[in-house]
């Protein structure tokens, strides 16, 4: 039986200064794969309808199932667990004009904000403003063909975005963007400067497989990991295995394995591995802090 669902930390998210509504316990997720139970079994003896004897010999294996994920999260959003509002992305999306500190840009389809404690240089979340979208979970909200095509649009959009601000901070020190540098120094044109390093390689686009937080929200985030808020193994693990699922991926088959609870728990609770040379620490997570310190250094000079 898969184990209870590992919900994301709390504090990958930004946290408006809203109060929350209500205050309850934490929910335990109910597995419905659960393996047949006894009563079941004596069922199957006791049907007049099937030979019960040839049904428990048979051979065939029955079809595999994942666990699926709720279609809405609505019901989550109103509630406090472990101390945080879930619905707590909700004021961004229907007043993005009291946060003017925090929301980066508004359009009819989306909000775009700066994640409070971000998990790399880079780090922003895309806010889905379809009140028929953004209460879903994001497996099913993306198995909309026509809310996903607008998701992957308004995505890129952000995605530039956070490119050139990686660039704004970072160009100067990379390698493939020195004959730029010397042109900028140069007082050559804008639209004549070669091109540089193409920044855009360095955001990644995705979702978490189980979020924490009640409504949609796309991460687009930069792949360093190199962040004070990088607290936990989870924290890592949350954007470096399969737990983190690209846009680009959507919408995923029915047989994906990362629909499963139990996978991407023990994608969460697995051990570490370097996003740059896949060197495996395990949990031993202060040592690779340090090592994410030294690929930073690389990785902004490549």
């Amino acid at each position: 039986m898969p184990e209870a669902e590992i919900p994301e930390e709390m504090d990958e998210f930004v946290q408006p200064e809203s109060a929350p509504p209500t205050v309850d316990s934490p929910e335990v997720p109910v597995d419905h794969d659960a393996t047949k139970t006894v009563s079941s079994v004596l069922e199957t003896f006791t049907s007049t309808k099937k030979d019960a004897f040839a049904e428990l010999m048979s051979h065939k294996q029955p079809s595999k199932k994942l666990m699926k994920p709720p279609r809405s999260l609505a019901e989550k959003a109103g509630k406090v667990i472990g101390g945080v509002w879930r619905g707590a992305l909700g004021p961004f999306i229907e007043h993005p004009e009291k946060y003017p500190d925090q929301v980066l840009r508004v359009t009819e389809h989306t909000v775009l904000i700066k994640d409070r404690y971000p998990k790399a240089t880079i780090h922003l979340l895309l806010l889905p403003r379809s009140k028929e979208h953004n209460l879903l979970h994001p497996h099913t909200a993306m198995a909309d063909p026509a809310f996903l095509k607008i998701m992957r649009a308004e995505a890129e959009t952000a995605a530039q975005l956070a490119a050139a601000e990686l660039q704004r901070l970072l160009g100067r020190f990379s390698e493939k963007n020195r004959s730029r540098n010397e042109a900028i120094d140069a007082c050559v044109p804008f639209d004549e400067l070669p091109p540089g390093r193409d920044y855009r390689k360095d955001i990644r686009v995705g979702t978490h497989a189980h979020p924490s937080m009640a409504h949609v929200h796309v991460h687009i985030i930069s792949r360093d990991m190199r962040s004070e808020s990088l607290k936990r193994v989870k924290h890592y693990n949350s954007f470096n295995t399969p737990f983190f699922i690209p846009l680009e991926d959507y919408p995923l088959g029915e047989e994906d394995e990362r629909w499963s609870t139990s996978y991407q728990n023990n994608n969460l609770t697995g051990d570490m591995v370097c996003w740059r040379c896949k060197k495996n620490f395990g949990h031993k997570f202060a040592e690779l802090k340090r090592h994410l310190e030294e690929e930073f250094e690389a990785w902004k000079r490549e």
